[in-house]
């Protein structure tokens, strides 16, 4: 089996992991936690960094940390991974579910300005939703597939209706949007490590911020808020989720190889472009010239989405379609999705990834391009 996106454990994360074993530091303090930390901060460029036991967990804390509660509305993507809207109902809030750009398939901002207009109303410098009255104090854009959207004009955007900006970066470690990194451009960002990301530590995520008084905090929080070093004393409601020692010491072995993994995707990427250049339907992606992307999940366009992807699983190349949108599962049904002609709903009917672990070989690669040849002719 070709795994779709694989985990590539080709450095020292024995040699960490077995560390953390040997000396017992495997639990949620140690020196592999600190230098994940000081790692991830580093590469995205912001001040600070607090790794979570998951990108999900990551998230709900940004929006605790925002402020975000019961009866709030939070903008978002209707194009995600359910994570993104897990955490915006963990808090009580309800997503406000943005359309998709055809094109790029991130949140469309277009329509994001048209109903910021048209359809909301500020008072003393916050913004609320004409039709229900509720607040709504946060915009969650989601760099999917590690491409970037213009954020320049979202950031805009925001600063005008008084929205406060949480990214979720998640699958964007490495990606950078006129040379500035996918998560360092909001009051906060997140990565994910779960098993098919870039990189993982099998389960992890990390919050990201320039503000000294938010990373405290997180770290409070995400420590179950123990207000003393001795005693069990705790002074507010908190949260068990930090990332353990010996995740951090297969993040850190990971990061390490970051730049490789990177250097590979963009290699897979390319292969795929020039290989299915004027089959059938096929596009790919759109990316700006200011979006440098990581190119995490290479994922296809074509009206034979159903088609490849049963040629391709058959053939034990693992592929899977888009997520599904989100105002079509049951849970999310009756919140606000704003769109035009449901345009959400025609990129998921059409879009698959494919093959791509960092691992993969061309002629693995090769396989699988010819494989989709087959569906066309």
């Amino acid at each position: 089996m070709l795994l779709l996106s694989g985990p590539n454990m080709g450095g020292n994360e024995l040699k960490y992991v077995t560390e953390c074993i040997e000396t017992g530091w495997v639990s949620s303090v140690g020196s592999y936690v600190d230098k994940f930390e000081q790692m991830s901060a580093e590469y995205a460029g912001t001040k600070y960094a607090v790794a979570t036991s998951s990108g999900t967990t990551a998230l709900h804390i940004c929006l605790i940390l925002a402020g975000v509660g019961q009866n709030d509305m939070v903008i978002a993507p209707n194009i995600t991974f359910i994570a993104t809207l897990n955490a915006i109902k963990y808090t009580g809030a309800s997503p406000i579910l943005i359309d998709t750009d055809a094109d790029n398939w991130q949140m469309d901002l277009n329509i994001l300005e048209t109903f910021l207009q048209a359809e909301t109303v500020q008072k003393d410098y916050v913004c609320y939703h004409k039709l229900t009255g509720k607040r709504i104090p946060i915009i969650m854009p989601v760099h999917v597939l590690g491409n970037i959207c213009n954020m320049d004009k979202l950031l805009a955007l925001a600063k005008q209706h008084n929205l406060v900006v949480i990214e979720d970066s998640t699958e964007a470690l490495g990606s950078y949007y006129k040379g500035k990194h996918g998560g360092s451009f909001g009051l906060m960002g997140t990565f994910s490590y779960n098993g098919n990301k870039i990189i993982t530590t099998g389960g992890g995520g990390m919050i990201l911020t320039n503000d000294e008084a938010l990373a405290k905090r997180a770290k409070h929080l995400t420590t179950q808020a123990k207000s003393d070093p001795f005693e069990y004393m705790h002074d507010e409601i908190g949260y068990n989720y930090r990332l353990v020692n010996v995740a951090a010491a297969m993040g850190v072995a990971q990061m390490e190889q970051l730049p490789g993994f990177i250097a590979r995707k963009k290699e897979i990427i390319a292969f795929y472009k020039k290989e299915l250049h004027g089959i059938g339907d096929i596009k790919f992606q759109q990316v700006s010239d200011d979006v440098t992307p990581n190119w995490w999940l290479p994922t296809i366009f074509t009206i034979k989405q159903k088609e490849v992807l049963k040629a391709l699983n058959d053939s034990k190349m693992q592929s899977r379609p888009f997520w599904v949108p989100m105002n079509q599962l049951p849970m999310f049904k009756n919140d606000l999705y704003i769109q035009n002609n449901d345009r959400s709903d025609f990129v998921y009917q059409h879009c698959l990834s494919i093959p791509c672990s960092t691992y993969i070989t061309d002629a693995d690669l090769k396989t699988v391009t010819n494989k989709i040849k087959e569906v066309f002719i």
